[in-house]
């Protein structure tokens, strides 16, 4: 009798383990998909994006708008380059995550401005495209961050794209070593971006070569950054720990990315 107990209560114990065992799979097989295919969370370490995004945020990239490469895959597999399933390209204003071209190991985060076919040029800190200026309205005066937490007062604007996307920018200087550049036109498959700090961005106007982003693939997009889920000012690492809670920045917890 005691026999046939002690038997039935390891059988019980093995299959409680092995439910929970997959249970456990479940869960994690769920978020892998989910993290592949519907969205993934990333963190802003530069204030290139300023201040559209800034130093501290972590925000949500959504992977179905451009469909599904080896890029938008929740980890970094070295596979041959096949395209896009589902593919759509982006449209002008849009804020991507991709991986950048010089190391697929890194997440970076622009502003796509030029679709292939595309002319695009700076002229004296204004972006043209196909020829037709983007208007720029001021908007006062803001702090740009850089990566070491000092601020710099920054010209803050309002650029609208032709297509009528608008969205703020920031200016530190006038006539910057990249305010004026040759006329590019974008090529099939690719596209060019912009980080909305113009004065403080390695993008498409800086070479692949010089640590930019040069023209971007298509093929490196991992999704469209859609939402700023929590935010904290790195400022505060430095306070003691009990001052860490004045760091969140609570308004922009759960805002559209614009």
């Amino acid at each position: 009798m005691s026999a046939d107990k002690i038997s039935t209560k390891a059988v019980r114990k093995e299959g409680s383990w092995g439910g929970q065992l997959a249970q456990l799979a479940a869960v994690v097989m769920v978020v892998f998909v989910a993290k592949g295919a519907i969205a993934e969370p990333f963190y802003v370490p530069s204030g290139s994006m300023e201040p559209t995004l800034l130093i501290g945020d972590a925000l949500l990239a959504s992977k179905f708008p451009y469909g599904y490469g080896t890029s938008s895959l929740p980890m970094q597999i070295t596979l041959p380059e096949t395209g896009r399933l589902f593919g759509e390209t982006p449209k002008r204003g849009d804020v991507v995550v991709f991986r950048w071209p010089g190391d697929t190991s890194q997440a970076w985060v622009k502003r796509v401005v030029g679709l292939p076919g595309d002319r695009i040029q700076m002229r004296q800190g204004q972006l043209y495209i196909n020829g037709q200026a983007a208007a720029l309205k001021p908007d006062g005066i803001g702090d740009a961050e850089d990566d070491t937490g000092r601020n710099e007062p920054a010209y803050r604007y309002v650029e609208t794209l032709p297509n009528g996307v608008s969205h703020l920018i920031f200016k530190m200087r006038d006539n910057g070593r990249l305010d004026n550049t040759p006329e590019v036109q974008v090529p099939a498959g690719k596209l060019f971006v912009l980080g909305d700090n113009r004065d403080n961005s390695a993008d498409s106007r800086v070479s692949l070569r010089d640590g930019g982003v040069g023209l971007l693939p298509i093929d490196n997009l991992v999704g469209r950054a859609d939402a700023v889920v929590g935010s904290w000012d790195l400022g505060f690492k430095n306070q003691p720990v009990w001052a860490w809670l004045s760091g969140f920045r609570m308004d922009r917890f759960f805002t559209a990315v614009r």
